[in-house]
């Protein structure tokens, strides 16, 4: 249910998106402003972004099968990978062409531009406020969030640089204000590209794997822990499997123990899935972690 609820917001958000580009370019057209513009072009990569986002989302949806047994869940990763990434190459296009500006003022009507830019934001401000509570346990829908948090940011410079060159004709705030929110957006998406590679790379997430071991080892029949592997299928489940040294118990006790092993994984640590497999004395002593290296 709650997916659903995300799917339509996912929804709502686009069709703004979509408005809102459409009016920024007529805007910027009336205008002769190229910074209207050039965030028309912004908004239509971003309109662009949460489709795919949204496509994914619903994708992620979809129930496990025999083919893909961990479901779809993956494919949100991938595309808040590529949605961060296209967010910083965009911050570093507006960067160049405000350094560009800088050098090169254009000379726009103020008044209409201020009035697109205070319509934009507001637009984009209900389209962030539709995303925010979501964005904070999905990474393809905070990395929606952050296209839609620098539109925002990009509305808010545009309406003070309106008002500067209206009043004051300093046409330099425009591409000052660009470089600033650009550099703000970077700084935003890098940490979700950071996470998302580690994800698909399989890394091991941030658990205290010493507290874990010690767990195990003070159950009563358990000698031993080692093989142990834990991976994330997205930013919320966590996968572990792990051997596991037995004393010469009969397979019903083992059985028990999986169970408590299996309580303490995910009751205390949050794994989402274990497998076990039992050992009497094989790999006893090896460590916690296989990092032997060995060549083909």
């Amino acid at each position: 249910m709650e997916r659903k609820k995300d799917s339509g917001r996912f929804l709502i958000v686009t069709l703004l998106n979509a408005l809102i580009t459409v009016f920024e370019f007529v805007g910027g057209i009336l205008s002769g402003s190229l910074a209207l513009l050039s965030d028309a072009f912004h908004n239509f990569g971003d309109a662009l972004s949460i489709i795919l986002s949204y496509v994914a989302h619903r994708i992620g949806q979809r129930l496990p099968n025999s083919s893909n047994t961990y479901g779809y869940r993956r494919i949100e990763i991938l595309t808040a990978l590529l949605n961060s990434a296209l967010l910083i190459g965009v911050s570093l296009f507006l960067i160049i062409e405000a350094i560009r500006r800088f050098f090169h003022p254009e000379v726009v009507a103020g008044g209409i531009m201020f009035w697109v830019a205070l319509i934009s934001l507001l637009a984009n401000s209900l389209a962030t406020l539709l995303l925010n509570r979501d964005a904070k346990h999905n990474l393809n829908i905070r990395a929606t969030y952050l296209h839609l948090l620098s539109d925002a940011l990009a509305s808010i410079g545009v309406i003070i640089s309106a008002i500067l060159i209206f009043f004051f004709k300093f046409y330099w705030i425009d591409p000052l204000m660009t470089v600033i929110v650009s550099i703000y957006i970077a700084y935003e998406a890098w940490p979700i590209i950071r996470q998302t590679l580690k994800i698909l790379m399989e890394s091991s997430p941030i658990l205290d794997y010493d507290k874990i071991k010690t767990d195990l080892l003070s159950l009563p029949e358990v000698t031993g822990v080692h093989h142990f592997h834990a991976w994330q299928i997205d930013e919320n489940q966590t996968v572990v499997s792990l051997h596991l040294n037995l004393k010469d118990i009969s397979l019903s006790q083992t059985e028990k123990i999986y169970g408590q092993v299996e309580a303490i994984l995910k009751n205390k640590y949050q794994i989402s899935h274990v497998t076990i497999q039992a050992e009497c004395n094989r790999g006893k002593d090896e460590k916690l972690f296989f990092t032997e290296n060995k060549l083909p």
